[in-house]
């Protein structure tokens, strides 16, 4: 009786974190509709969806978030995978180079916000050192990296803990196939660059995919570095759905949550690409 019990009760936690999941979905999702019974809102409707893709100020924020989760995620994870080749071609896929990319996925991201506050600011270390170096007349001058209205500063710092991210995402498949596979072409008269871009990169392009999209949604959601790295205008999607969430007019709340389900919109978007993706490769393996 016991051994029949045990896969459900090493299951109970997972459950609870189910049911707990889908009980705060299912409320955002009645809220952005405009379903608070306690707050006197009780007819479904879609005029907080319409409210916010017709407000201007709105959809420049769905565009500040699209552009800096994009852009973050193609850079991370080309430069991810430069690095990746650069250790398997070196050998490099284990010790201390490793434990140093591993370093910046465990900094939280609020530490890393500090981090490139405390660097590429107009009061930081680069800016400071142009000073003294009678590169700019005063610090004043140095180049406006966070704060601005393009995001810079929130994608320097996604590069810098995304980038580790991405190699230790791929970097195992990656040094397995240029082992095997690899070794074959190699073989065969192919050069090391040649191997990497003709054998080994293809045959890692469904992970390299997975990691992209891992990073975009969770850039897209993200709420820390917007917060602390961003402009006062336009505010990106996650900040922006937390003031309206806080904001003294209760009645607010459903613009909050109609933001969260874009946010949610957007992701099952990619994770809908992803599952495609995957059938796709599924059935050319079953087919091969």
């Amino acid at each position: 009786m016991k051994e029949k019990l045990m896969p459900y009760l090493l299951l109970a936690p997972q459950i609870l974190l189910t049911i707990l999941f889908m009980i705060g979905l299912i409320t955002g999702i009645t809220q952005s509709l405009g379903v608070i019974p306690a707050f006197g809102l009780k007819e479904p409707t879609f005029y907080y969806y319409k409210e916010i893709l017709s407000r201007p100020d709105m959809m420049k924020s769905v565009g500040y978030s699209l552009r800096i989760a994009l852009l973050s995620s193609v850079l991370a994870t080309a430069g991810g995978v430069f690095f990746c080749g650069v250790c398997v071609m070196g050998k490099k896929t284990q010790g201390t180079v490793m434990r140093i990319i591993q370093l910046p996925i465990i900094v939280p991201h609020v530490v890393a916000a500090i981090f490139i506050i405390n660097i590429f600011s107009r009061n930081g270390i680069l800016a400071r050192a142009a000073y003294a170096l009678g590169i700019i007349q005063e610090q004043q001058q140095f180049p406006m990296l966070i704060y601005d209205p393009h995001g810079i500063g929130i994608i320097m710092a996604y590069l810098w803990k995304e980038i580790p991210f991405i190699i230790y995402f791929v970097i195992a498949l990656m040094a397995n196939m240029n082992g095997r596979l690899g070794e074959a072409a190699t073989n065969l008269g192919a050069g090391m660059w040649t191997v990497f871009w003709r054998v080994t990169l293809p045959l890692c392009r469904t992970t390299i995919i997975s990691g992209f999209l891992i990073i975009f949604v969770f850039a897209l959601g993200a709420y820390e570095l917007p917060l602390l790295l961003g402009a006062t205008v336009p505010k990106a999607l996650a900040v922006l759905a937390y003031q309206e969430y806080i904001h003294p007019d209760l009645r607010n709340r459903p613009y909050a949550m109609a933001l969260n389900g874009i946010i949610i919109v957007i992701s099952l978007i990619s994770a809908g690409i992803y599952f495609l993706m995957m059938r796709k490769n599924v059935k050319c393996l079953t087919d091969k």
